[in-house]
């Protein structure tokens, strides 16, 4: 059986991987998002909590970008939630996807889909912590 013209071993194989790439890609990139809600919300309330409210003045001094956040933290949810949004579509694409047939290709396949899954699943706890912290805190307090 002869492969079509232009298509190699290595180009079949990106093909039969690109929905595992995509979702692996699509969690890291919610896990940055959600990495956001944390920055802006979670580590200035934990900081001041344990006494550190010095250290986190030094903090916003070298880094000023952290109170444009902390302003704004409706716009950093809402890209977060858009990036949560993206990223399970991502994984549910993939989940249907075959796997290679090879053993070792396998094996790789269902190992990215762990990973996928792991920092999707961590990146889903890391927005909510971090709505817990600007959101649900401030009105009971």
């Amino acid at each position: 059986m002869t492969e079509p013209a232009g298509r190699d071993d290595a180009s079949v194989l990106r093909a039969m991987l690109a929905p595992g790439q995509q979702s692996l890609w699509g969690a890291f990139g919610a896990l940055i998002a959600s990495s956001g809600t944390l920055v802006c919300c979670v580590l200035p309330a934990v900081m001041v909590s344990l006494g550190a409210g010095a250290t986190l003045a030094g903090l916003v001094t070298a880094v000023p970008q952290l109170i444009w956040l902390s302003e704004r933290k409706g716009l950093v949810f809402g890209v977060a939630a858009v990036a949560l949004a993206v990223a399970g579509a991502l994984l549910c694409r993939a989940r249907s996807a075959p796997c290679p047939a090879d053993p070792a290709l396998a094996r790789a396949c269902a190992r990215l889909r762990r990973w996928s899954n792991g920092l999707y699943g961590f990146s889903v706890l890391a927005t909510i912590t971090g709505a817990v912290f600007a959101f649900v805190l401030p009105a009971l307090g």
